[in-house]
Order: structure tokens, then C-alpha cells, then sequence
């Protein structure tokens, strides 16, 4: 597919205040992350520090199974959100300006989502974090009904998608009237729904026109992003502790060794990019896209396991040794299982 004219703009033009939403072309070299790309991914990892603090503090005070669940549960409209954005800007960035008012709205979203992350694990409390994304949706049904009208091509998608983001969005908001038993289970089907949105979008029709190499670099930012966050949380605990009970030679390994395991979870990462494999089997991009959603919560609770882990050393959290080394183990186990997994699959096909 060749990039339609008007998207043919020299760096040195004026920029164009309004544009038809047209499919980006999937062969534009020199495709990078934009700067509005990374004010989006810098305003939802303030939702991931929120919600990584929430589990560090629910572990820490004993609630383990609780904090978890609500982990999982959040992080899920997090990553979600994030992913649904950074593929529709893989095929369709016009960087005009209802683009960038539409987009700023889904920022609006993400940080009224944040805000909302202490009544969800506290007590239980959906409804901020139901509006916040139900903002960064009805941006995002904005977005693909400006495709559905200025691109017949991808018109049926478009609306396949509008269509069904907005149908899973009411059940989201229905949801907040159902009872404590029914929490789970209705979170369960909504995820569900969620994750069919884009499998039935993309039935029977041209393939979204996402950058493999841009989406390589997207997620490759994002993966960044979040450990630098886990090397922030670990630390803050570090420092908090050194200031309450000087420095340790717990809390010194605590330091090291966190370090070097988010120095290994980097460069495992980047052992091998994926762009290429993505661009020759674009059919594992679901499987690739969705595993993501392990790798970006394991990166964020490492950093809530580190500061548990300092915590116990300190002395102020209500757990056992064993415990805080689960809180590290268990999301660098699972890090590394999916990733290694992920990895092999892209290889082979790769190698076909």
C-alpha cells in the first residue's frame, strides 16, 4: 500500500490543522514514536505507579490474595487502554488537530483512572476508575469513526470496532450496579468481550495498517518505561529505609540485586528485536500484543516486590521472609517464562 498524498508532507511545511484519517502506509521507513506517543506512555505509567504502589502496600500489610486480584483487575484497563491507543496510532496517526485533542482526552482518562487506583484496592471502589475509562474510550470510538468516514477501505473495520468498544463500555458501567458476588465473574466476561474486539474487527477485511517496526519500538519504550519505574520504586524503599534505620547490608543486596535483575529483564528484552518477524507473520500479533499484558504487569510488580522485600528488612511490613522473596520471585519467574516463550515462538516462525 503506498502512503496516500497528502500524507507526503515535508518536515518543513506548515503543519495541516485537519486531515482525513487515511491508513498510515505500513512500509514508511524511518517510522518513530512521536512526542505525543510519549506524553501518552508517561501519563499511563502514573497509573501503573499507583497501582504498583497499591500491591506493595497490600502485600506489605498481609493482604496478599486481595491486593493480587485488584493488581490483575487494574493493571488490566491499564494495559488494555494503552495497547488499544498505540495500535490505532500505528495505522492511523494524522497528528492533526482532532487527533491530538482526541488523544489528549484519553490522557485526561488515564490520569482520572490513577486517580481512582486507592478506592479500588481500599474499598472496592470502581467508579473512578470506570470513569476514567470510559473517557479514554468514547476518545477512542471518536477515533475510529473519523477512520469509518474518510477511509472506505477500512470503513468496516472501523465500525467494528467503534461498534463493539462501545457496546463492552456499557457492560463496564452496568457492571458498577452489580453485587459484591458478582464482581469477578462479570469482570471475567468483560475482559473477555475486551479481548474479542480485535479478532472480530479484523474478520473479513484488509488488515489494519500497523508499523511493525513502530510497534516494535512502541512496546520495546513502553517495557522501558515500566522497569525504570520498578528501579524508582526499589529505590524510594531503599531510601526511605536508610533515612529511618541507616543503611544495611539487607538492604544493600535488596539494592544490587534488584538492580541486576532489572538489568537482565532489559537485556533479555532486547536480545532480538521483533519487527522483523512481526512484518513477515503479521498473524502473530495478537499472540504477541497480548502477552504483553504479563510482561508489563511482572515488570511493575517487581518494583511493589522490591519494596516489599526492603520492607521486611526494615522491619515495618507484616510478612515473612518468604513472603518478600515471593514478591520478587514470582514476577521475574513469570517475566522470564512468558518472555523466553514469546521469544522462541518469534524465532521459529522467523526461521520458517
Amino acid at each position: 500500500m503506498s502512503a496516500p498524498a497528502e500524507r507526503q508532507q515535508s518536515p518543513n511545511q506548515p503543519r495541516e490543522r485537519f486531515r482525513r484519517m487515511v491508513a498510515r502506509d505500513r512500509d514508511e521507513r524511518h517510522r518513530a514514536s512521536t512526542p505525543l506517543e510519549l506524553l501518552v506512555d508517561l501519563s499511563f505509567v502514573v497509573a501503573v505507579a499507583q497501582v504498583a504502589a497499591e500491591l506493595h502496600h497490600g502485600i506489605a500489610s498481609g493482604h496478599v490474595g486481595a491486593s493480587i486480584q485488584g493488581y490483575l483487575m487494574v493493571f488490566f484497563a491499564v494495559w488494555w487502554a494503552w495497547m488499544n491507543f498505540t495500535w490505532f496510532a500505528s495505522a492511523y496517526d494524522t497528528d492533526d488537530v482532532p487527533y491530538r485533542l482526541l488523544t489528549f482526552v484519553q490522557i485526561a482518562g488515564v490520569l482520572v483512572l490513577a486517580a481512582g487506583v486507592p478506592a479500588a484496592f481500599e474499598h472496592g471502589a470502581f467508579g473512578t476508575i470506570t470513569l476514567g475509562y470510559a473517557i479514554m474510550r468514547v476518545a477512542l470510538v471518536g477515533q475510529w469513526l473519523r477512520v469509518a468516514r474518510d477511509y472506505p477501505p477500512g470503513r468496516a473495520t472501523a465500525l467494528r470496532y467503534a461498534a463493539g468498544v462501545s457496546a463492552v463500555q456499557v457492560g463496564w458501567i452496568l457492571r458498577l450496579a452489580l453485587p459484591d458476588a458478582a464482581a469477578t465473574p462479570s469482570f471475567l466476561v468483560l475482559v473477555l468481550l475486551e479481548l474479542a474486539i480485535p479478532p472480530f474487527a479484523e474478520r473479513s477485511t484488509a488488515a489494519t495498517a500497523w508499523h511493525p517496526e513502530h510497534i516494535a519500538e512502541r512496546y520495546g519504550l513502553f517495557t522501558l518505561i515500566v522497569l525504570g519505574e520498578s528501579i524508582l520504586a526499589a529505590t524510594t524503599a531503599i531510601q526511605g529505609a536508610v533515612h529511618t534505620g541507616g543503611l544495611t547490608s539487607s538492604l544493600v543486596s535488596v539494592a544490587v540485586g534488584g538492580l541486576l535483575i532489572i538489568f537482565t529483564l532489559w537485556w533479555r528484552y532486547f536480545a532480538r528485536p521483533a519487527d522483523e518477524t512481526l512484518r513477515d507473520h503479521p498473524s502473530l500479533a495478537f499472540f504477541w500484543g497480548y502477552a504483553h499484558y504479563v510482561l508489563f504487569s511482572s515488570a511493575a510488580a517487581l518494583g511493589a516486590g522490591l519494596q516489599v522485600a526492603a520492607d521486611h528488612f526494615e522491619g515495618t511490613s507484616e510478612i515473612s521472609a518468604s513472603t518478600a522473596a515471593l514478591a520478587v520471585a514470582i514476577p521475574v519467574v513469570l517475566y522470564l517464562t512468558v518472555l523466553l516463550t514469546l521469544q522462541r515462538r518469534l524465532w521459529r516462525h522467523a526461521a520458517d
